[in-house]
């Protein structure tokens, strides 16, 4: 038998959507929850796990301790917001639990595993990337030293020893994992994951894994699941769409939360013929660069919705951020989705490398050409790990390590001469309100609610959004009067 093993996100913030799925830990501005997929393959595996998904189920780290006592093994999922919360609490599981081995996995153990192992002792080891096999290696008794993929302590060093890197999942093993739904309907509660702009209750998983594009900033394949793009067989996926379908009658809609779900045109055909007599309501992520007969085959198989990564609306920045996409395509391909009927929630950031405010007047000036139903404005994040990152560090632009307020929600912490980081702050809050107080743009969101008869949950979205822009106003003018101070002090000091 195994060890008995409990995969946990974390507990955190409250409203927090961070690891083991979210590409963008944070607080959000209306509460939502990505599901935690990379933790479902390996809980798969072993016979009497069990997968704790802490925020959206508001399980406290006292309760997580008290399961604890039940269980021989820990791997815990960390975020780079949740670094310093989850360090503590494994010392607290340790105390309690002297004899329990902690493995932890994410993008900051990845990208600095000497930090993480000397910062907490409590931590047995840490994996590396794709963790799915060595945590299950571990688990069905494989010593550590023959493990690949991890680093640990010796213990009779105190030396940090890291294994060779282990290979990457092939397309052939992610065909035979086990399918991350079942695990869903075995321990979580679907209907505890809401997104604003997805149908609720709703359903994610991926169809295949990395990511081929060279985005600077996208976190995830360049810490956990790399470049090279691994399909699953789209009678795999077919096959675990038609039992999820009997599996969660409820729910309203299944979500490919895959890099990228449609980047190659003869697989995305293929899979839609095959989802096409499941009758399911779908959505995806998508790249701007999908053409028309590709959008067509995916709307008649049942999508509905497509997250797109416009990112900015300046071609030098898409240019400096190695986007591989231009202004012009990203308009073709969105008329192309609005003429097939199909829904966009459009991803936009504020502070990418080469930000001006001439640049970010346009990037407002273009998401409102594109018109899309919904958006999304985040700040800038250089995530250790990522071309973005080594750029910002370089070149001083780093403010503070810090990329979270108390609350965890996210903060701008780069800034680049002549752009303060309050104005891109306060370009975030003038962005979402240019945006959604024009009346096509409102009258759609509540015409949209009304189709779909969810009339609360739109207006328990729209209070919570309403009053994080008001804390977000506060904090835009508390940053203002904090640098107006430093600056009399510098004035006074000089004078």
């Amino acid at each position: 038998m195994p060890l008995k093993t409990l995969f946990l996100n974390p507990p955190s913030f409250e409203k927090f959507d961070g690891g083991a799925s979210s590409r963008w830990p944070a607080t959000r501005e209306i509460e939502s929850y990505w599901y935690p997929v990379w933790l479902t393959y390996p809980a798969g595996m072993l016979e009497g796990s069990r997968l704790v998904d802490a925020p959206p189920h508001h399980i406290k780290w006292q309760e997580v301790v008290e399961i604890l006592k039940d269980y021989e093994f820990l791997v815990l999922f960390t975020s780079t917001m949740g670094w310093d919360g989850d360090q503590k609490m494994a010392e607290v599981i340790k105390q309690t639990y002297p004899s329990i081995k902690i493995a932890f996995v994410g993008p900051p153990v990845t990208t600095s595993p000497d930090k993480a192992l000397n910062e907490c002792p409590a931590i047995d080891f840490i994996c590396r990337r794709e963790f799915d096999f060595s945590v299950v290696e571990y688990a069905n008794g494989k010593p550590l030293n023959e493990i690949l993929g991890v680093s640990y302590k010796d213990k009779a060093t105190g030396k940090i020893l890291h294994n060779p890197d282990r290979a990457q999942v092939t397309p052939e093993q992610l065909d035979e994992m086990p399918w991350a739904t079942e695990i869903y309907h075995r321990d979580l509660d679907v209907t505890k994951y809401s997104v604003p702009f997805l149908l609720h209750p709703y359903v994610s998983l991926y169809s295949t894994r990395g990511c081929p594009a060279q985005c600077t900033f996208c976190l995830w394949p360049q810490t956990l699941s790399g470049h090279a793009w691994r399909k699953r067989s789209t009678d795999d996926v077919a096959a675990e769409m038609k039992q999820a379908k009997e599996l969660f009658p409820h729910v309203k809609e299944f979500f490919f939360d895959d890099d990228t779900f449609n980047i190659q045109k003869a697989r995305t055909i293929e899979l839609c013929e095959k989802l096409k007599p499941l009758g399911l309501t779908w959505s995806c992520t998508s790249r701007v660069t999908t053409d028309y007969d590709t959008l067509k085959a995916m709307k008649e198989a049942g999508c509905r919705l497509l997250i797109v990564g416009y990112e900015s609306g300046d071609p030098q920045i898409l240019k400096n951020i190695k986007k591989g996409a231009t202004v012009q395509r990203a308009l073709d391909f969105t008329r192309d989705c609005h003429k097939l009927g199909l829904v966009i929630h459009g991803d936009f950031i504020l502070g990418l490398p080469g930000e001006t405010r001439e640049s970010i007047r346009n990037t407002i000036d273009f998401a409102k050409q594109l018109d899309c139903e919904t958006i999304q404005v985040s700040i800038a994040h250089a995530f250790p790990g990522t071309e973005f990152f080594d750029y910002a560090k370089e070149n001083g632009f780093i403010t503070n390590e810090a990329m979270s307020d108390e609350g965890g929600h996210q903060m701008a912490h780069i800034e680049y001469p002549g752009l303060p980081v309050e104005y891109v702050m306060e370009m975030v809050h003038k962005f979402y309100d240019e945006y959604y107080f024009r009346p096509k743009a409102a009258f759609r969101v509540v015409w949209q609610a009304i189709v779909n008869r969810d009339v609360p949950r739109l207006y328990t979205e729209a209070k919570s959004f309403m009053s994080l822009r008001s804390k977000r106003n506060k904090a835009v003018r508390a940053v203002k009067e904090a640098n107006a101070a430093k600056a009399q002090e510098s004035v006074s000091m000089n004078a």
